[in-house]
């Protein structure tokens, strides 16, 4: 028994000599393509420049409306959910409607920073909204001429919400959100 108690004393006090460096957690590398975008037109109402990486396809969920597209990353596994509405009259309902889709993550999120978009010479009038934290949509946005037309967008993953792992591939993403945006052209 004495034995035992002096091999435990001695490995206690002499494995407390090591220095241990912890090592950071790792992730994954990912590759990004070269930016270069081309224009998707089979939308009546608007046309906008997408990612030539990326593929845009109606979307087929139930109660998807005309001119519902889902832009797929799928190398990524992220899709931007676009839904449009032409307007009549109704402009602030929508707005307001997206205001409260993006703040339902609010709780979920460290913050929401507003971006206002406006380029009157092509009447495109918008916010995007970036969303920090563990949120299932970090990037969404709107987008009008604040008469005719409305276009929303929101940024998903197909993963659990895990702003360290996804945040390169979130900026990534959200450099073409912003293409996206900028060139928009209402028909």
């Amino acid at each position: 028994m004495k034995y035992r108690i002096a091999v435990l004393m001695f490995a206690v006090f002499f494995s407390c000599d090591r220095n241990y460096t912890p090592k950071p957690a790792g992730y994954l590398k990912v590759n990004y393509p070269e930016k270069e975008y081309t224009l998707f037109t089979d939308a009546e109402p608007f046309e906008f420049e997408y990612p030539v990486y990326a593929e845009v396809l109606p979307n087929r969920s139930g109660n998807a409306e005309p001119y519902w597209y889902d832009i797929n990353f799928p190398e990524y596994k992220g899709t931007i959910y676009l839904s449009y509405k032409q307007l009549h009259d109704d402009v602030d309902a929508y707005i307001e409607d997206t205001r409260t889709l993006v703040y339902k993550h609010a709780s979920r999120s460290d913050g929401i920073v507003e971006i206002p978009f406006m380029d009157p010479e092509n009447r495109r009038f918008g916010i995007l909204y970036e969303l920090s934290g563990n949120v299932a949509s970090a990037v969404q946005f709107f987008l009008t001429d604040s008469t005719e037309h409305f276009l929303r967008g929101s940024l998903y993953f197909e993963t659990t919400p895990n702003r360290d792992s996804l945040n390169p591939i979130i900026n990534f993403v959200e450099k073409d959100i912003r293409h996206m945006i900028e060139t928009v052209r209402w028909k």
